[in-house]
């Protein structure tokens, strides 16, 4: 169950009640967008198979809480991922590629290869948005 909650400092939360541990999925502060790591998970809980896949449901899981949020992808500023095999950044890069397609410049990016992810993730990202104080 999503709930979003606004702070008397104006901050505002996203909490999507399906966080893996003790922490918000979103934060909005001073016209910019704080997205936790987000990994693979389909709809259903499950992590699909490889790193195509996971990719995807990744990036439709950022597209979700942007839009939870009332943002657009658009908004994105930098994205950071990390891959638990650097060698299948070819494959993320192709489908991360896919996904910005649509849009006329995609955020700066970042990748970085780790010795392991939870859950048996292949891939996770954490990104930022940011928009000016007019919209």
């Amino acid at each position: 169950m999503k709930t979003m909650i606004t702070d008397t400092s104006g901050r505002r939360y996203l909490n999507r009640g399906d966080a893996k541990g003790p922490f918000l999925t979103a934060i909005e502060s001073n016209h910019t967008l704080y997205i936790s790591g987000q990994g693979g998970f389909t709809s259903n809980g499950t992590i699909p198979e490889g790193i195509r896949d996971q990719t995807k449901a990744t990036l439709e899981n950022v597209r979700h809480i942007i839009e939870d949020c009332g943002w657009s992808v658009s908004d994105l500023v930098q994205i950071t991922c990390y891959l638990a095999d650097i060698e299948e950044w070819g494959t993320m890069n192709s489908e991360y590629e896919k996904f910005f397609a649509n849009q006329p410049l995609p955020p700066t990016r970042t990748a970085i290869g780790v010795a392991a992810l939870p859950f048996g993730l292949r891939v996770e990202m954490t990104c930022t948005a940011s928009r000016d104080a007019n919209r």
